[in-house]
């Protein structure tokens, strides 16, 4: 009853509907947002600032690997050769209130992904409800690891690479507050958003957008996609890039396989049920 009534629904009772989701989005975000806003010592100094620690877990990791291979301290960091430096007078403060949207955006993640099922739920079959459960617990998975991934593992390697960079030794690196800032935050949500690519995948060839036959077919002109996007996020170094792409390129060839099974479902559906 309550999908026949979705159905009935009007253009405007649907605006109406999703302005609603927007809303509650909206407060948990906010809401988060505060959180984060006034955990200000936990946000800046622990996690916005910790990669730029020598003993931040990810340079330590990289050490004791380097002294095990090669009997070195090559990846071994003493100190990251930069200061930051604020050049504005409310640069602070908007680098304060734009951090924490950020983080309430991270945090409140999971129920905006939460918000959006809602939204869509009246519209799907009940076999497809019991998928959506799992997407929607998928997604909000890779999501998390995206995030884990970027700030652990690429925005570690982009501050020692391009912190430590020197074309000489009379070249003092005072890195701008906002660049920092805008290199951690951005890394971190970029890995999570473009982790969510099997997510975006199955709501597109859901709509018949995406198929998979397409994505095989322009797979090449993809990695190409990927291996820009790759640069784009991560120093100029190939082993950053390389490091971003590959679970970007094994996310897209899983990506491909679910378009393959909707599309195997939604022929199942159309046959006669005597054929089926």
């Amino acid at each position: 009853m309550a999908e026949s009534k979705n159905d009935n629904m009007s253009f405007l009772e649907h605006l109406e509907v999703l302005r609603w989701h927007l809303i509650r989005s909206s407060f948990v975000l906010i809401t988060m947002a505060l959180i984060a806003f006034f955990a200000k010592t936990l946000l800046f100094d622990v996690i916005i600032f910790g990669p730029k620690q020598p003993d931040f877990i990810t340079y330590e990791v990289f050490c004791s690997i380097s002294r095990e291979i090669s009997n070195t301290e090559l990846f071994c960091l003493s100190e990251m050769p930069f200061k930051i430096l604020n050049t504005k007078m409310a640069g602070q403060f908007s680098m304060h209130i734009w951090v924490s949207l950020i983080a309430g955006f991270i945090l409140g993640f999971p129920y905006i992904l939460w918000e959006v099922w809602r939204f869509i739920k009246p519209g799907l079959r009940a076999s497809e409800k019991n998928y959506s459960r799992w997407i929607l617990f998928f997604g909000g998975i890779l999501f998390a690891v995206g995030v884990l991934f970027g700030y652990y593992l690429i925005v570690p390697l982009s501050l020692q690479f391009l912190g430590s960079y020197s074309i000489s030794s009379e070249v003092t690196n005072l890195i701008d507050l906002l660049s920092y800032i805008s290199t951690v935050s951005t890394v971190t949500l970029a890995s999570g958003i473009i982790f969510e690519l099997p997510i975006a995948v199955y709501f597109l060839a859901k709509t018949g957008l995406v198929t998979a036959e397409f994505m095989r077919t322009y797979r090449r002109h993809a990695i190409v996609l990927i291996l820009v996007l790759s640069a784009v996020i991560t120093p100029p170094d190939i082993a950053s890039q390389i490091l971003v792409a590959v679970p970007v390129l094994i996310l897209y060839e899983i990506s491909i396989k679910i378009a393959k099974r909707i599309e195997k479902n939604q022929a199942k559906s159309l046959l006669p049920k005597s054929k089926k």
